[in-house]
């Protein structure tokens, strides 16, 4: 069992940042890719950023390239996604998420635990 707990949402103007991070328990962590995840009002949840578990792959929504960057602490058990040059759109619920698998899958479905979820609001 593996809880996931995000933190660092809020409101940021548009230009500004965010670091989102997220705490998970037990003694697997590096066991499971990781993943960051969005879900806007009216949208699928769609995968911002993976990471594979032992940190050495990564993967970018088209969207976010060159301006969000994932990484993790498997000491610290933690993921964290830094957001830079945040538009409008990038407001959502951002959640984290946990496969046990390699690498970071892009379906939903395939991962095993998710985080409560934290909101980013982005103002024009």
């Amino acid at each position: 069992q593996v809880q996931l707990v995000e933190s660092g949402g809020g409101l940021v103007q548009a230009g500004g940042s965010l670091r989102l991070s997220c705490a998970a328990s037990g003694r697997t962590f590096s066991s499971y890719a990781m993943g960051w995840f969005r879900q806007a009002p009216g949208k699928e949840r769609e995968l911002v950023a993976g990471i594979s578990r032992s940190g050495s792959s990564t993967y970018y929504a088209d969207s976010v390239k060159g301006r969000f960057t994932i990484s993790r602490d498997n000491a610290k058990n933690t993921v964290y996604l830094q957001m830079n040059s945040l538009k409008p759109e990038d407001a959502a619920v951002y959640y984290c998420a946990a496969d046990l698998a390699p690498y970071a899958s892009g379906r939903a479905y395939e991962y095993d635990y998710w985080g409560q979820g934290t909101q980013v609001t982005v103002s024009s």
